[in-house]
């Protein structure tokens, strides 16, 4: 996939105006991987601009909800690499002009997941002009429905995807419960990377939520996994799941949060969106 911006720049003269100039940017690459950009340097950007390269088939953006993002941004003066998230994890926002600001906000709204943006920046105060470029990522699980074993809690989404979760009359199994209801197309998680999810949990006791991701203000979080950054109902329940996946987890005790934490003693459900998994030790 190829895209080619043109942008005019304006010429300044204390007599005549000089016509406008039009630089070039081409972006190239697939989705999903850091994109090549080409312009010549320096670029000197005058006006701040967002243009779609490549437009998606996913659900449409809404204002005041999370937005996902994988970025790559270059310095407009010699094309040195400012930042990128293609090799740790996306970055979540709330679609809004406060947490985006207000250019990437009217670039991104109306938008649908699957899109790709380039943002051009001005230099301010003398600094480089920034070319970057934004591809907007899912913020819920996406794969094929999985019919889950009788017995187990049920899950129904809301429009946005979040889940809400009906739990079965009875005592709770004593061993944990690792059943995907969606199972996604992307690569395994492996133990050591960072994966990026939506979650809700319940207590099987009560049903009750005592921790989400969804909701007004909230956003899909990252954390390592299988190296014993989170409880181990988490790090034996994900590692080797796809990405794109949606899994219900029954966590007993003894896989839970332990020690003289306040849910010690509590079986644990949780329904989790994996959404992007990065990083981890290199395989040769």
């Amino acid at each position: 996939m190829i895209g080619l911006v043109l942008v005019a720049v304006a010429g300044l003269s204390a007599c005549t105006p000089e016509p406008e100039a039009v630089v070039e940017v081409t972006v190239a690459g697939e989705l999903g991987f850091a994109p090549e950009l080409t312009f010549d340097v320096p670029l000197t950007v005058t006006e701040a601009s967002v243009e779609v390269i490549a437009e998606g088939t996913g659900p449409e953006l809404v204002e005041g909800e999370a937005v996902l993002v994988d970025f790559y941004a270059e310095s407009g003066a010699d094309r040195s690499l400012i930042g990128e998230t293609f090799s740790s994890e996306p970055k979540p926002y709330l679609l809004s002009a406060e947490a985006l600001g207000l250019d990437l906000y009217e670039g991104l709204r109306g938008q649908r997941v699957g899109s790709r943006v380039l943002q051009l920046v001005p230099g301010a105060d003398g600094a480089a002009s920034t070319v970057a470029v934004f591809d907007v990522l899912p913020t819920r699980a996406w794969g094929e429905a999985v019919e889950p074993r009788e017995g187990q809690p049920t899950v129904e989404l809301a429009s946005n995807g979040a889940p809400t979760i009906t739990l079965p009359a009875g005592e709770p199994p004593a061993a944990a419960v690792v059943q995907p209801l969606l199972r996604g197309d992307g690569p395994q998680v492996t133990a050591g990377q960072i994966v990026t999810v939506q979650y809700t949990g319940v207590l099987w006791a009560d049903g009750a939520v005592f921790d989400t991701s969804w909701g007004p203000g909230k956003l899909p979080t990252s954390f390592p996994i299988g190296v014993g950054s989170v409880i181990e109902g988490w790090d034996t329940g994900l590692v080797e799941q796809t990405v794109g996946s949606q899994v219900l987890l029954v966590i007993p005790p003894a896989l839970g949060y332990g020690g003289e934490h306040e849910l010690a003693d509590q079986t644990l459900v949780f329904v989790v969106d994996i959404l992007a998994a990065s990083g981890g030790p290199e395989v040769g």
